[in-house]
């Protein structure tokens, strides 16, 4: 079987300047404000324990993630929780990408403070990739949805990110699958019904070897496909494990055409 092409990588600056494994040094992160944990810290047990009250909710392997160093945390996408769910569940402090137009009014306020990254789609996000870097130079858990979007949740295509950055930080990749978070024929929006059964499921580590510049364009894409079939192996592997299959697409669903946009 030939794997897709993933999309072209994120650049950390316009397209018209090196891709950013073409850049001898990473950037400075040296003005970037410092990481908040406190908020999170505080409202995590709780939070997780209306969640569990509210879901019939297994979270498997969570051992699995590494106690102590840079991880990412690499989860597919099916609907609305999958990113409070990949930080509730995990098993250590975890700072998460999420798109930049979920940070308006008191939602945006509550998640800065909680140390989540806004990422802006489409365009070239200098301040994400560089968030995501001070994430991991300092030993914290990364979680990315390298899918880009809701959808299929079947890892068919994924973006470079996640594998970029563990090539800069040389931290491993564990596979999250997310089921039950979207039933079949339910939108990305909606939330599924009061004690439904979701499990999240952590798989074990993908290491990537940490790489000096230069990082070439064929060397991210050829790893990010190597990685792409391990994360959809490992979502097969959960269905099989919990029983639970993912929902097929969700309604509305524009087509394969927009996968990984």
């Amino acid at each position: 079987m030939t794997l897709p092409v993933p999309p072209e990588p994120p650049v950390l600056s316009d397209p018209a300047r090196p891709r950013v494994w073409d850049v001898p040094d990473h950037p400075d992160l040296s003005d970037l404000p410092g990481l908040p944990s406190t908020l999170l810290r505080s409202v995590k047990p709780p939070a997780m324990a209306v969640l569990r009250r509210w879901w019939r909710l297994h979270v498997h392997g969570s051992d699995r993630v590494p106690a102590s160093g840079p991880v990412i945390l690499a989860s597919n996408h099916l609907a609305v929780i999958d990113g409070p769910l990949i930080v509730g569940a995990s098993p250590r402090h975890t700072y998460a990408l999420a798109k930049s137009e979920l940070f308006t009014g008191m939602v945006g306020r509550l998640l800065r403070a909680g140390g989540q990254v806004p990422v802006h789609r489409g365009i070239t996000d200098t301040f994400a990739v560089r968030r995501c870097l001070q994430v991991l130079q300092h030993g914290h858990v990364l979680g990315v949805f390298p899918e880009g979007i809701r959808g299929l949740g079947d890892f068919s295509r994924i973006h470079c990110g996640a594998v970029y950055l563990a090539m800069v930080t040389g931290a491993p990749i564990v596979p999250v699958a997310m089921l039950g978070t979207r039933q079949p024929g339910q939108s990305t929006r909606q939330l599924p019904p009061r004690r439904s059964l979701i499990h999240i499921v952590f798989g074990d580590p993908i290491a990537i070897e940490r790489r000096g510049w230069p990082r070439r364009h064929d060397e991210v894409v050829a790893e990010t496909k190597a990685v792409r079939a391990q994360l959809a192996a490992h979502v097969t592997d959960a269905e099989q494990l919990t029983g639970l299959p993912l929902p097929g697409a969700p309604r509305g669903w524009p087509g394969p055409s927009t996968v990984g946009g």
